[in-house]
């Protein structure tokens, strides 16, 4: 099995603003000193996403600037009981699924200290002051406002470290799955909130996702860069993750690290949890990709899904890989109504299949058998959580042979896995923490402990009627021509109906041209090494994608080519499209 030049370190160049970066800390208070009078009032914000390391400001940036008032706006912070007490309903007792929050970020401050330090800001008449941490801003706007961001994987790595714990909560140690969950649920929700308003404001975006490796970038440059990448495709930053049923293909196909045990999980397209590079002269700064989403939602998205999602990017593409790995979990997701009523999500995760390759003897599965009775199957799903028997697969469930280009549609509802020896691109909705797990095989977590199981939940979503004959005819490679040119052919490949994400496979060895009708494309390279996506009419640059590489094309660009190119040339190749159906 042979590697591909599949690019892990995406970047989008930003132009006309070269001089607009800086790289460490000596450059960084250099390019803040223009903004800053030592000899007269001056309120220096540092507003911070959860998670940023405090620690390194005070060490690094604070020493230089001098003789200053320095506020922290953690200590007009609620404390732990009070914290607990207000998101309880959200946190819920269970280890994976909370309610998301629709809290504002001042609900989590104590009013009365938090207007102590707005008054401690006002009483200073001629000095510099600095107030920072998370929630800065709800101190004093800022004189000049600096916000310091972080990307949630970069998050995630420092809480399996042990380094980081839920902001506010001394609870680096608590099980990671309970951490994660705060995360998504609440933190991740209402800073995004608060932070939204001040990006499109602040004199400076500083990148702290590397220890003592600062970077920043002028609020002006950041805007621009990120208005720019909506004109042109581009990609976010892919990451890789080990799990017990992990497999080899990517750690072969992609270069990754060979002490690894295995790669599971490939995110290579779900701009919530990735990060986007930018690339300002030879500075680079990264930044999660939802600030793009946050900033420019509807040149990103396009009015349409705009108006339907809001400032959220519902498409995502992932890898699963199986390949000399292990079954999936046996799983369902919920149905619309449902995760609307007990989780507060207004959409759900249906999701879709693409076999980017296969081992001889592989399998999905995917609905029950003709016949099965629904209480006899959750009977045998409850004897096997409690660790009575394995669970009868082949009693109840269908397993389909699956091969190269095969493309199974699964809407919620739907009982599914992917079988050992499977190279899966994943397509779905976004929402992918809501994965009901009903079997797991009877394996232990990469942690040691047992792999949550939700019966309770999984019970009140299956769709029974999915049996045998439904699922053969509406869920099994429901391709069909659509049309064809000289040297490409396309094809409808789903999803099913109940689905809001349209699929297109294109077949080409010369060009093809694409149109995001405004609404926003997502793609991968699923067959040949390498194509090139252009504008006819050269409004952007040309855009090289690689075997296996996501791509992103925002609504705003429109009118699009792509072309067999490099090594791609006079091979057949093939892309898959995804969007939101109008």
């Amino acid at each position: 099995m042979k590697s591909t030049f599949y690019n892990k370190y995406p970047e989008v160049t930003v132009r006309g603003f070269d001089t607009h970066a800086w790289r460490g800390w000596n450059d960084i208070i250099a390019a803040l000193n223009t903004r800053i009078h030592l000899t007269q009032k001056t309120v220096l914000v540092i507003d911070c996403y959860p998670g940023v390391r405090l620690d390194e400001l005070e060490q690094n940036l604070f020493v230089q600037l001098g003789d200053a008032v320095r506020i922290n706006a953690e200590t007009a912070r609620h404390d732990v009981q009070a914290l607990n007490a207000l998101l309880d309903r959200n946190l819920t007792d269970d280890r994976v699924f909370g309610v998301l929050s629709c809290h504002q970020l001042a609900e989590f401050f104590d009013s009365h200290a938090l207007a102590a330090l707005q008054q401690q800001v006002a009483d200073v008449t001629s000095r510099l002051v600095i107030v920072y941490g998370p929630g800065a801003a709800l101190v004093h706007p800022g004189d000049v406002l600096v916000y310091a961001d972080l990307p949630r994987w970069e998050i995630q790595q420092r809480m399996r470290a042990g380094e980081l714990g839920n902001w506010g909560v001394e609870n680096q140690h608590e099980d990671i799955l309970r951490r994660y969950k705060r995360a998504f649920f609440i933190e991740w929700r209402v800073f995004d909130r608060h932070k939204t308003p001040l990006l499109k404001r602040c004199d400076y975006l500083l990148d702290t996702t590397v220890a003592n490796a600062p970077a920043a970038v002028s609020g002006e440059a950041l805007r621009a860069g990120l208005q720019q990448t909506t004109q042109q495709p581009f990609r976010v930053v892919p990451f890789f993750d080990p799990g017990v049923w992990g497999g080899q293909w990517m750690k072969q196909r992609f270069d990754l690290d060979p002490a690894k045990p295995n790669y599971a999980w490939c995110f290579d397209c779900v701009p919530e949890e990735n990060s986007l590079l930018m690339r300002f002269g030879d500075v680079r700064i990264e930044i999660p990709s939802q600030d793009l989403v946050l900033l420019q939602p509807r040149a990103l998205l396009g009015e349409k899904v705009h108006a339907r999602f809001g400032a959220e990017f519902p498409i995502r593409f992932d890898f699963l890989d199986t390949v000399g790995g292990q079954n999936l979990s046996f799983q369902v997701h919920p149905l619309t109504e449902y995760i609307q009523q007990q989780f507060g999500m207004h959409y759900t995760q249906d999701e879709s299949y693409y076999i980017l390759d296969a081992e001889p003897g592989a399998v999905v599965y995917l609905g029950t058998k003709t016949g099965t009775e629904p209480e006899a199957m959750l009977n045998d799903l409850r004897q096997a959580a409690r660790g009575e028997k394995p669970f009868d697969d082949a009693r109840f469930v269908n397993q389909i042979a699956a091969k190269k280009h095969d493309h199974f549609l699964i809407p919620a509802g739907t009982v599914h896995c992917s079988g050992s020896g499977t190279m899966v691109l994943e397509i779905s909705a976004t929402p992918y923490i809501f994965t009901f797990k009903l079997w797991d095989w009877g394996r232990l977590g990469m942690d040691g402990l047992p792999r949550p199981v939700h019966l309770d939940h999984g019970e009140q979503v299956i769709d029974w009627q999915r049996d045998t004959q439904w699922v053969n005819e509406h869920l099994v490679n429901r391709i069909e021509p659509v049309a064809e040119g000289e040297s490409w052919r396309e094809e409808r490949t789903g999803l099913h109906e109940r689905e809001f994400i349209e699929t297109r496979r294109h077949w080409f060895s010369g060009p093809v041209t694409h149109h995001t009708e405004g609404g926003v494309n997502v793609l991968n390279l699923v067959e040949g090494d390498e194509a090139r996506v252009d504008s006819p009419s050269g409004a952007f640059e040309p855009f090289v994608v690689h075997y296996a590489e996501t791509f992103i094309i925002p609504a705003a660009v429109g009118e699009y080519r792509i072309t067999p190119w490099g090594k791609g040339e006079g091979q057949q190749l093939a892309t898959i499209k995804a969007w939101v159906r109008g």
